[in-house]
């Protein structure tokens, strides 16, 4: 795989663990799950806000002249064009990650998230300005976008990297038990500005939502000051092997372990914000569930993945990531029917157990293990620029473009179900080949210059 002779030569004979990590700080440790947690809670909180708007009233503040079906899909139009400048976003910021240090871009990204949430809470809508509106939405989408571009792959080489080995799988899932709680403040944040009358919610009553990202930016950002560097980039640092181009090593070198954290993300985040986004629209314009409802059951789904993500991330310390990530992708290739038949009996028990189940396997789930296995995969030198490209190149294909996919096949089939559940089903399916394909990363060596993907040699 490698042409580079003088990159070959750097390489350890095997990619197994070995001794040379160093101790995990116990105090250090602490901090960085919390900053981890913290920071991607904000993420997660800035793109539920926006995708429950983009389902319940931003047809109606920013394009109000179209119809309700195409209004939906000119606003998660505008929810996909945030996932396309991920990858932007990766690209800029994997430059620094392996440069410069993790701490820097999660400081960043971080500012950059939360700066743009708050500028779409200032916006003017259609009616003040006419189309000027859906422009400045789309712009502060693509500020949200780009500074998620890092931030999750960002706090997972950074907790992957400082935990002990052996505990990477427990510790790294708690970014996702981030998502989970920036899921559920999301959640929250809706129920309470329902309560407000109509009139409230649509003049200023969404504006004190987009608002409020403040307070979690602020904390944030207090925690993430006071982050260390990981062992591993500060080892590289000291023997001054950090890269000069890491997304360039990456196309050179990583190409192979890139290649598989794409695919396996892909299907995955599909279905991830197909749950997340799409059948709260689909729950509200098909089967006439009451708004009302829609931020409750995104709670219950919330928090119980986030315990999800821990259970199977420490799940992964004991058997393995291979099995453990190749389990729930075969689980999730067979869960869209079930799930659309449960939505269209209208009851808020099955729905609710439809919901959670999607929220433990696709959402957290799934992606708590990811967590530590797409770290795992990389060697030390592009770790972060590895691990950003390839799930954000992914999330753009994938959970991007998944809302607006599913809006536009229940239109073009008479609001049919089926063809939706198809699409999930597919797509999860190259996510469980590709998973099947990639090798196991238990307890590797964070410190060998080596990819998992690498042949062990004898």
């Amino acid at each position: 795989m490698d042409s580079n002779p003088t990159h070959a030569t750097t390489r350890p004979p095997s990619p197994a663990t070995s001794p040379s990590e160093p101790p995990a700080d116990p105090r250090a440790v602490r901090r960085t799950a919390w900053a981890g947690l913290i920071g991607t809670a904000l993420e997660q909180y800035d793109f539920v806000i926006y995708g429950t708007a983009s389902a319940l009233i931003f047809s109606d503040l920013f394009f109000p002249n179209a119809s309700p079906s195409v209004g939906i899909l000119a606003s998660f139009s505008t929810y996909a064009v945030g996932f396309a400048a991920r990858p932007l976003g990766g690209l800029f910021f994997s430059r620094y990650g392996d440069r410069l240090g993790r701490k820097w871009v999660l400081v960043a990204t971080l500012l950059m998230m939360g700066g743009s949430t708050l500028a779409i809470g200032l916006l003017p809508t259609y009616n003040e300005v006419g189309l000027l509106a859906p422009i400045l939405l789309l712009i502060c989408r693509m500020g949200q976008g780009f500074g998620a571009g890092a931030e999750q792959s960002g706090g997972a080489t950074l907790l992957t990297e400082t935990a002990a080995t052996g505990r990477r799988g427990r510790l790294s899932s708690l970014v996702m038990t981030g998502a989970a709680l920036g899921t559920a403040l999301g959640a929250v944040a809706w129920i309470l500005a329902q309560r407000l009358p109509d009139d409230a919610l649509m003049s200023w009553g969404w504006r004190l939502i987009f608002g409020s990202s403040l307070i979690v930016t602020v904390i944030a950002m207090i925690l993430r000051r006071k982050l260390n560097e990981s062992p591993v980039f500060t080892e590289l640092k000291e023997q001054q092997e950090r890269p000069a181009s890491p997304v360039k090593e990456v196309f050179q070198h990583g190409r192979k372990p890139m290649l598989l954290v794409l695919f396996m993300n892909f299907g995955i985040s599909t279905q991830s914000y197909t749950y997340q986004v799409f059948m709260a629209s689909y729950l509200v314009s098909s089967v006439g569930v009451d708004k009302d409802f829609i931020p409750q059951v995104l709670l219950i789904g919330a928090l119980c993945g986030g315990l999800a993500a821990i259970c199977f991330g420490t799940l992964s310390d004991r058997l393995g990531r291979r099995p453990v990530y190749s389990t729930i992708a075969a689980a999730l290739v067979l869960l869209p029917a079930p799930t659309f038949i449960a939505l269209n009996t209208g009851s808020h028990v099955a729905i609710t157990v439809a919901i959670i189940i999607g929220f433990i396997l696709a959402c957290h789930g799934s992606v708590g293990v990811q967590m530590s296995y797409f770290p795992e995969l990389f060697g030390k030198r592009y770790r972060y620029a590895g691990v950003t490209l390839g799930r954000e190149f992914s999330s753009v294909i994938g959970g991007g473009v998944a809302p607006l996919i599913c809006s536009a096949l229940v239109t073009a089939f008479s609001g049919s179900w089926i063809p939706v559940a198809i699409y999930m089903t597919v797509v999860t399916a190259v996510s469980l080949v590709a998973a099947r394909m990639a090798p196991e990363t238990l307890d590797r060596d964070l410190n060998t210059v080596a990819d998992g993907t690498d042949p062990v040699n004898p």
